[in-house]
């Protein structure tokens, strides 16, 4: 009888360390590189503008991407800015306005306030940040009040928009954030 208790102990012991192992994995849900430092930054929802016409300063102001990733310029159809970079927004409104009210328009974009990145679990003060440039999930956290007592450190997940698809990934702490990009400090088990 004794050795059936310490047989069913072992067994027990086995099985619950096997499911915390499976507990402890933290591989990336989708591996890929987090960005290219040299990539130009593309354009979306929240970005806000600067759009000078040289010559024009009724046409000429500060816009919003709106939520159907299109910019609103005086005297022209909406823009589509979505996806785009700063030099490829400035030849699209040049080419609008060349084909509708100047001729040869210089057009300058500029983004003067990236788009939002929010943090959520374990930190101090979960919400929606405004993004600096350079940024680490370490400055995200430390603008975000810092862990809490029950954050898991030395990963957090990161959910970013590339192209028409999110992207979910585990990174650590040096890990470069995003203009958009949401990061859930997950809950260590121990």
């Amino acid at each position: 009888m004794a050795r059936h208790a310490i047989a069913l102990l072992v067994l027990c012991l086995g099985l619950a360390g096997s499911g915390l192992a499976g507990c402890a994995s933290r591989a990336p849900v989708s591996e890929r590189p987090l960005g290219d430092a040299d990539a130009p930054y593309t354009l979306d929802s929240g970005d806000k503008l600067r759009v000078t016409v040289f010559g024009q300063p009724d046409l000429s102001g500060e816009f919003a991407v709106d939520g159907s990733g299109s910019i609103a310029i005086p005297l022209i159809p909406p823009v589509s800015a979505r996806g785009l970079t700063t030099s490829e927004l400035q030849a699209g409104i040049a080419d609008s306005l060349g084909r509708t009210l100047l001729r040869n328009p210089n057009v300058s974009v500029q983004v003067t306030e990236f788009r939002p990145f929010f943090i959520l679990g374990e930190v101090m003060k979960a919400g929606q940040y405004p993004f600096v440039n350079a940024m680490t999930v370490q400055s995200a956290v430390a603008i975000a009040g810092g862990f809490s007592y029950r954050a898991q450190q030395d990963t957090v997940h990161v959910t970013r928009k590339v192209g028409d698809k999110l992207v979910e990934m585990d990174v650590d702490a040096s890990a470069p954030v995003q203009p958009g990009d949401t990061i859930l400090v997950q809950e260590r088990y121990f």
